[in-house]
């Protein structure tokens, strides 16, 4: 069963920079909240793995409003240790992150590539620098 993506969502997971943490982290969290399961498609860990959390064909919970049409990738960080909006992706989320994103966009070429902060509606930072012009200087 496929849907249509139209967005692939970069967000942060809003961990002091350094802290690691992992997809079972994060699944654990949002049932917390009283979600099915983690709300992400995948999560990048500090040394660059990519984790796969919730299955492509379902719609995530990663962000209100746009869930439906979007895949939903989270990397760990994301604040500085007062809990400030910083851009902390070490060299190896990154890397992972472009490689994910070149990845899913030769299987959803039309999806655009953009930060949470980015989406109408959302009153976040998330996820600390502007996705859309980092996406354009790789590619």
């Amino acid at each position: 069963m496929s849907r249509p993506v139209t967005k692939l969502v970069v967000h942060y997971s809003a961990t002091p920079e350094g802290r690691e943490h992992d997809v079972r982290d994060i699944d654990r969290w949002h049932r917390e909240r009283g979600w099915r399961m983690v709300g992400y498609h995948y999560v990048i860990t500090l040394d660059g793995t990519v984790q796969v959390g919730r299955p492509e064909h379902m719609p995530g919970a990663h962000a209100k409003g746009h869930n439906t049409d979007s895949i939903g990738i989270c990397f760990i960080g994301g604040t500085d240790a007062k809990g400030r909006s910083k851009n902390t992706l070490t060299a190896a989320q990154e890397e992972a992150l472009l490689n994910l994103l070149h990845n899913l966009k030769r299987r959803y070429p039309a999806a655009e590539v953009i930060g949470h902060r980015d989406l109408s509606g959302a009153a976040t930072e998330c996820p600390g620098f502007n996705v859309s012009e980092w996406w354009a200087s790789h590619q």
